[in-house]
């Protein structure tokens, strides 16, 4: 879907930047009603793929709770990793210890897909970078992942991750090695869909990604959007996009 071509007025994207902030707010305050999965997440559909959360920077698992039980009545079970704890860590390592996890456990027949907000986007398209990777070297982790649909990610880094001292932030500023080389690999694009809103205070370059399935929806905010009726059906089709049979297209010559 794409978005309304007349800009917001200032006061709109002010008041949409403070209701973002405090919806933020109120989302880490739920984590001391407790970190258990619902039990329903566990049974689903066994023709859907099963969906692996991954928040964002800061954010513990339990953020993306409301996103999780959408997804868990339109009939996907739903898991999580453990030991990422609020997603401090360096893109890398968050990655490898996102395998390691799903490495655990038997691949689900239907698959898994990640579904990642913000900087849990990083972390999938960086797994999918080393699937690819070992795929070509003949070692392939059986993690069966067959995409990802992120939301709100800062594919190009954020110019506002400068103001921050912390290595956790500018992790991704868009000059940091680890964002130039998410950046600059695009062949695993395709496995993607990038699901954002009309605005985002915190990732001001955007979220498109070259290559990818891109979804803009009517929904606003960086955190409110995962609460958003439209970014769940987004979701949803997103997942089912990916885990559609891939057509090869004829050889030539």
């Amino acid at each position: 879907m794409s978005g309304s071509s007349r800009r917001p007025s200032v006061f709109t994207l002010v008041k949409w930047t403070l209701l973002d902030e405090l919806y933020a707010g109120s989302r880490q305050l739920a984590l001391l009603g407790g970190s258990r999965r619902a039990r329903s997440w566990r049974h689903g559909d066994d023709g859907l793929p099963q969906v692996v959360l991954l928040p964002g920077v800061y954010e513990h698992w339990t953020f993306m709770r409301p996103l999780g039980n959408a997804l868990n009545r339109a009939g996907h079970r739903v898991r999580v990793v453990r030991g990422l704890s609020m997603n401090r860590l360096p893109i890398a390592t968050t990655a490898a210890r996102a395998v390691a996890a799903l490495a655990a456990e038997p691949a689900p027949p239907a698959g898994r897909v990640f579904v990642a907000h913000s900087k849990g986007g990083l972390v999938a398209k960086h797994v999918l970078m080393d699937q690819e990777r070992a795929e070509a070297a003949g070692a392939p982790p059986d993690v069966g992942v067959l995409g990802a649909v992120t939301i709100c990610t800062p594919f190009a880094g954020s110019r506002y991750a400068r103001m921050f001292v912390n290595r956790t932030m500018r992790d991704l500023i868009p000059e940091d090695e680890t964002i130039v080389l998410l950046g600059g690999t695009a062949s695993v694009n395709a496995r993607i869909v990038s699901v954002f809103g009309l605005f985002d205070p915190h990732v001001p370059e955007g979220s498109v990604l070259e290559g990818a399935t891109n979804v803009q929806v009517q929904a606003a905010g960086h955190f409110r959007i995962l609460k958003a009726p439209e970014a769940a059906a987004a979701v949803v089709e997103g997942i089912a996009l990916l885990a559609a049979p891939r057509v090869e297209p004829p050889p030539t010559g």
